[in-house]
């Protein structure tokens, strides 16, 4: 049983304005054609070879999407970690690290360094060195968060997530409309979803969150855009409720939302999911303060909230440490519903490391 629909307190976020179509918004239209020809341009010139990639010694995927915001691309690198490390693999995470500032991690960062305790984390904008970096730790594989459009460093698979509830990056607004699709600044498209034609396989996420209807027609699409590519499907589960207090996490039963009326505070690429996440709960959301992607929470962005239940995303957790306000984290986790095994595959089939074939011919030389 779901809540009624929350009373959005939004503070900073373009996205929902870019959502509606007319008015002056349009004017974007064409930035957003010249951004789309430099980006055709720019992908062209990795497809003839004028700008150089590198490769590494060591096997990478990348986990990316074509729009900006949340897809789940942090569940998914979780997911594809844990794939690896099953499989034997000592994995390491590649990422850009946006608005890390002096700290060593960006809150993506921290929330990965609790959920994959161990498993080394470089963030640097210049992806090659940061791979250096990370096979010197000893990698023998290497996950690259975000990383469809950073085609300097070459990668051995790449997966590629398209959210099922808002594909081209914009949720649709009023009903039966059809969502904006254009590329930045206009809409949220990074690139053409004709580039989808690189992936390896597609990550339908969220699949779940949309009617039979809706999501044959977007696989449908998907597998025009992208002919002979794989396509699995996902949801987002959730994975745990803890009570974050005095700066520790305790776990708590996510029965206790059922029936609560609760207040959400939000900082991620698509909040109404995590609202929806929330409410397939059976809590009833009051109120839902969403910030932009990446938000740095100051203690006035938390004024008024207390009354009821505050719950807020793993993500947005590490960054309220200190707030002095009770929270609820819900922890989510990417779940394969279809396609596990070929995405398996794919991972079982990575080459080994230029480092770990050393190691191997050195052993069967020794004992060989």
């Amino acid at each position: 049983m779901s809540g009624s629909p929350a009373r959005y307190k939004v503070r900073g976020r373009f996205d929902r304005h870019l959502a509606r179509r007319g008015g002056v918004v349009e004017l974007l239209r064409l930035p957003a054609l010249l951004f789309g020809a430099l980006a055709r341009l720019r992908s062209a010139l990795y497809a003839w070879r004028v700008l150089p990639a590198y490769r590494v010694d060591t096997p990478v995927v990348s986990v990316g999407n074509i729009s900006a915001g949340g897809t789940g691309k942090t569940p998914a690198c979780v997911w594809v970690v844990q794939r690896l490390q099953a499989l034997g693999r000592r994995p390491g995470l590649l990422s850009r690290g946006y608005g890390r500032g002096e700290q060593a991690l960006n809150d993506e960062g921290l929330l990965l360094q609790r959920l994959l305790p161990g498993v080394p984390h470089v963030q640097d904008p210049d992806r090659v060195a940061g791979a250096r970096r990370l096979e010197a730790m000893g990698v023998d594989a290497i996950v690259l968060d975000d990383g469809f459009q950073h085609r300097r460093l070459v990668r051995d698979l790449d997966l590629v997530l398209v959210d099922a509830t808002r594909p081209w990056g914009l949720a649709a607004v009023g009903e039966g409309a059809e969502p904006v699709k254009a590329m930045l600044p206009r809409g949220l498209l990074r690139e053409s979803p004709r580039a989808l034609a690189r992936a390896t396989a597609l990550v339908v996420t969220r699949s779940d969150a949309v009617t039979s209807e809706r999501l044959a027609c977007l696989t449908g699409e998907l597998r025009a855009l992208a002919p002979g590519c794989p396509v699995a499907l996902a949801r987002h589960a959730p994975a745990g409720l803890f009570g974050l207090e005095d700066e520790q996490l305790s776990p708590r039963d996510p029965g206790e939302l059922d029936g609560a009326e609760v207040d959400l505070l939000s900082a991620i690429g698509n909040p109404e999911a995590f609202e929806t996440t929330v409410t397939d709960l059976g809590a009833t959301v009051v109120c839902h303060r969403a910030f932009p992607d990446h938000h740095v929470y100051q203690s006035a962005d938390l004024e008024g909230l207390g009354s009821r239940p505050v719950v807020t995303t793993a993500k947005d957790a590490v960054k309220l440490h200190g707030m002095q306000l009770p929270l609820l984290v819900l922890d989510v986790a990417l779940e394969i519903v279809e396609g596990e095994s070929m995405l398996q595959k794919l991972l079982e089939g990575l080459p080994e490391s230029t480092r770990a074939r050393e190691r191997a011919a050195l052993h069967e030389g020794l004992h060989g």
